[in-house]
């Protein structure tokens, strides 16, 4: 039973992609932990992890992800405030991206990256259990592809 006592989504023949930022690793692996979490319960086993170095780098990564053939991507970061407009413009235009190939593309792109102002605000929703992020977004991705698969059937 998943954690939020709703049906399991069946990925067993979906191939996901997981983009994720290694800045802020302390806390992008606990969301990659949920995430794979996910994925496994749901029964995905055609699984590709990308790390990269921030999140402005995600977008393209999902991109190229998709392009390799991925049903559904799963985008993992973590954006802390600080004392400069930095985050402002990290937050916004990584969201703004990741929004902008699921659109061009109309394949899933599944947001677990955290924009935070404190980073135990971070590491809470980064932690094992239900308020993992990483583990939420995966199954947003699954739901969405066979949702998107539902819509797009052809009518007997």
């Amino acid at each position: 039973m998943s954690r939020s006592g709703e049906d399991q989504p069946n990925g067993g023949s979906l191939r996901v992609g997981v983009a994720v930022s290694s800045f802020n690793a302390v806390i992008t692996d606990g969301l990659l932990v949920g995430a794979l979490a996910a994925l496994e319960e749901s029964s995905v086993v055609d699984i590709t992890v990308v790390r990269l170095p921030g999140a402005l780098e995600l977008p393209l990564a999902a991109q190229k992800l998709i392009a390799a053939g991925m049903d559904a991507v799963v985008a993992i970061g973590a954006v802390i405030e600080g004392e400069t407009d930095h985050y402002a413009h990290v937050a916004t235009q990584t969201m703004a991206g990741l929004q902008r190939v699921a659109l061009d593309t109309g394949v899933p792109v599944a947001n677990a990256v955290l924009t935070v102002r404190k980073f135990s605000h971070a590491r809470d929703r980064s932690l094992p259990g239900q308020a993992n992020k990483g583990y939420e977004a995966a199954r947003a991705a699954i739901a969405t592809v066979t949702a998107l698969r539902e819509v797009t059937k052809p009518t007997a």
